[in-house]
């Protein structure tokens, strides 16, 4: 299964950056960000162009729907190199997942990256564990594991939640895939967590 993934991501694509030098694209256009030094890449005529017939992200984002979170514009990247998934609270659904893999076998990304944030209203809800109408408890159902593994813990139980959540979902994708899990046992894909800061604008590593 590996092999056969390996073979359809090398064929006729550039070659794609190492997750260890796609995380640190991404870690350098956040700070970037952060200090209004942004380049804003790769958002030119030309580049719309050029990726009209194919595209090669160098990485994916699972990403909270919050507004105040757009990936492409906090990492400082443009058209193009980013697959990006956003839906509330950062949930590995099993949509998502398959999106993901896709991501991963066929474009070929190096890098998953769940991207959390501080003050997350769905994984705040997930704290508060009151019925939810339609189906926004849904989400949020998914979110309550995670939220288990702290309730004991010290501190605030809603910023711990934040980060459990983004580590648990991390861990979710790696463990409920085997073509994400095989493409990790060869070195060709890494799956990372961080938080968000809304105040910041900081984006820190969390797995």
């Amino acid at each position: 299964m590996c092999q056969a993934i390996l073979d359809v991501r090398n064929r006729d694509r550039p070659q794609p950056a190492s997750p260890d030098a796609a995380l640190q694209r991404l870690l350098e256009g956040n700070q970037r960000f952060v200090d209004e030094a942004c380049q804003n890449p790769q958002r030119s005529r030309s580049r719309f162009q050029e990726t009209a017939s194919a595209q090669y992200p160098f990485a994916s984002i699972l990403g909270c729907g919050d507004s105040r979170v757009p990936a492409e514009i906090v990492f400082d990247q443009g058209l193009g190199d980013l697959f990006v998934i956003r839906v509330a609270g950062n949930v590995a659904s099993q949509t998502v997942i398959g999106s993901l893999e896709f991501a991963a076998s066929v474009l070929g990304t190096q890098l998953i990256v769940v991207v959390g944030h501080s003050q997350c209203g769905a994984v705040a809800a997930a704290v508060k564990g009151e019925p939810l109408p339609g189906r926004i408890g849904c989400f949020v159902e998914d979110i309550k594991l995670a939220v288990a593994r702290v309730k004991d813990k010290a501190g605030d139980l809603k910023e711990n939640a934040v980060i459990a959540n983004i580590q648990y979902q991390a861990q979710k994708l790696a463990e409920s895939s085997t073509i994400l899990a095989d493409l990790i046992q060869v070195g060709k894909l890494k799956i990372v967590g961080g938080q968000y800061d809304l105040q910041t604008g900081k984006f820190t590593i969390v797995t």
